[in-house]
């Protein structure tokens, strides 16, 4: 039975009591900050093929946040060179940064190459995205270098975030990472016997972002649901494997107001990282005609498209549908695919559909395709040569990887086909930012739109203390407006 209670008493002043006060720099797992060197619990997700640009990661590192150079989908030298940048410019000064590692199921020898660079130039933190299964490349990542520090616990020169959305792939990464693996690895002379041992008193991954309803890669979940099920995922797996390793478990997805913000702090959330908004900050990588196009999107504005890295798999992600025929589009490329088995087999009107959208024959895409991988990575485009339906995927992932080319570059005469990845807190943040300095483009810069959220769920934080102790706390309350805030 609960006690029924009055509310507070005024005292002759008026006062009711007095709580102390709450700045943005403590919301979260104050362990965040201790180990990664921040100031605020706070990290922007890297967006794929150089979105995510160094430009964008030093800005937040300057001002506290932590960011991570969007590596996937570029050719290594590009993915080379931006590692080696932001090194030069903040592993020298102790600043926080991190770069991305994708799961590469059709290119795992790229997948262990940039493990390897990230090892080699001393990344301090690796974003592990996308993975449905345990790797060699991420086993490595999160393992090499690993040692036991004179009072007996066990150093990891790096941190490994694993960007996850489903329990049985959290099982896999909040547990230490199975022998068999350990072992190839050490066979291959890439572990040592020490760093297999220690690495089996550990769990893989050192933050897992549980990421709900997002842009990109997806299972479109809600946070108030998926996030305490990892975290009583992670209590039961601790306790069976007797791990004695601090492990932090942030929230994604979803994020784009204070109030969202907020709310996954109460979850009981470490750390927060934004995605889709920061695709629309001055310094992402993304051209000005897709910028506009997303702070013009709504909540209801993104739709699910076949996913141009897993398309075989039927894998979809998250992407920005109005002004843009790409999820359609997409999706109809899938259609084809289950239903047809090779390029030649396709009905001459459906052929002239699909040259119709691509713009060029089928044999000419087929040409630019087999020329490219050639180059990249030759075994796949031998495959097609005996595998007709692999041939088939390889040319309509032409189409799925030159649209994001398109909006990145913004080729304005494709902008029909341009695949923006969105989730639905573009909307929420474009809702919350009208009539305010932050509804132009040209004023979101990432650092801005970091310490606007972290402020305004401040406010809203403190406003939920005082409703908690009885206060009749008015809605308006919870309504932070965004408002220039101090840089230096």
């Amino acid at each position: 039975m609960i006690a029924s209670i009055g509310l507070p008493k005024r005292d002759s002043a008026g006062l009711i009591g007095v709580l102390p006060p709450t700045f943005p720099e403590w919301l979260g797992g104050s362990n965040f900050q201790q180990t990664h060197g921040t100031r605020f619990a706070y990290a922007a997700g890297s967006m794929a093929n150089g979105i995510a640009t160094p430009e964008l990661v030093e800005s937040l590192a300057h001002h506290g946040m932590l960011g991570f150079f969007g590596a996937a989908g570029l050719p290594f030298e590009r993915v080379e060179a931006g590692v080696a940048k932001i090194a030069s410019h903040l592993s020298g000064r102790g600043l926080p940064w991190g770069a991305n590692l994708i799961h590469s199921p059709h290119e795992p020898a790229l997948e262990i190459q940039s493990a390897k660079l990230f090892l080699e130039r001393g990344v301090p933190c690796v974003e592990a995205s996308a993975y449905m299964t345990l790797t060699p490349a991420v086993v490595l990542a999160g393992v090499k270098g690993i040692a036991t520090r004179p009072d007996g616990s066990i150093a990891r020169p790096r941190a490994l975030f694993v960007k996850l959305s489903r329990p049985e792939v959290a099982q896999r990464f909040l547990s230490p990472p199975p022998s068999s693996l350990l072992n190839d690895l050490a066979d291959q002379g890439l572990l040592t016997q020490d760093e297999v041992h220690l690495a089996k008193r550990l769990p893989l991954a050192t933050d897992v972002t549980v990421e709900a309803d997002s842009g990109g890669h997806t299972d479109n979940r809600p946070l108030a649901a998926l996030l305490p099920t990892i975290k009583v995922l992670w209590e039961e797996i601790r306790s069976r494997h007797q791990l004695d390793s601090r492990l932090r478990i942030g929230a994604a997805g979803g994020i784009g107001t204070p109030s969202a913000v907020a709310a996954a702090f109460a979850l009981g959330a470490d750390y927060v990282v934004t995605g889709s908004l920061n695709q629309g900050a001055v310094e992402s990588g993304l051209s000005a005609d897709g910028k506009a196009m997303l702070a013009r999107a709504e909540l209801a504005d993104v739709a699910m498209a076949a996913a141009a890295d897993m398309f075989e798999l039927g894998v979809k992600v998250q992407v920005l549908r109005r002004g843009t025929l790409f999820a359609a589009r997409a999706n109809r490329l899938y259609e084809l695919y289950r239903s047809y088995d090779s390029i030649e087999a396709l009905p001459d009107e459906v052929r002239k559909e699909l040259e119709e959208i691509f713009r060029s024959s089928l044999d000419g895409i087929w040409e630019e395709t087999q020329a490219y991988w050639l180059r990249r990575e030759p075994e796949q485009a031998a495959r097609a040569l005996y595998e007709p339906h692999h041939k088939m995927a390889l040319i309509f992932r032409w189409y799925l990887g030159m649209a994001s080319r398109w909006a990145i570059n913004g080729d304005e005469s494709r902008r029909g086909d341009y695949q923006i990845w969105c989730g639905p807190a573009m909307g929420a943040f474009n809702a919350w930012t009208k009539g305010s300095f932050l509804e132009s483009p040209g004023e979101r810069t990432v650092v801005q739109i970091g310490l606007n959220l972290l402020e305004g769920a401040a406010v809203t934080s403190r406003a939920q203390q005082l409703r908690a102790c009885g206060v009749d706390v008015p809605s308006e309350a919870f309504c932070y407006r965004p408002r220039r805030l101090g840089v230096g």
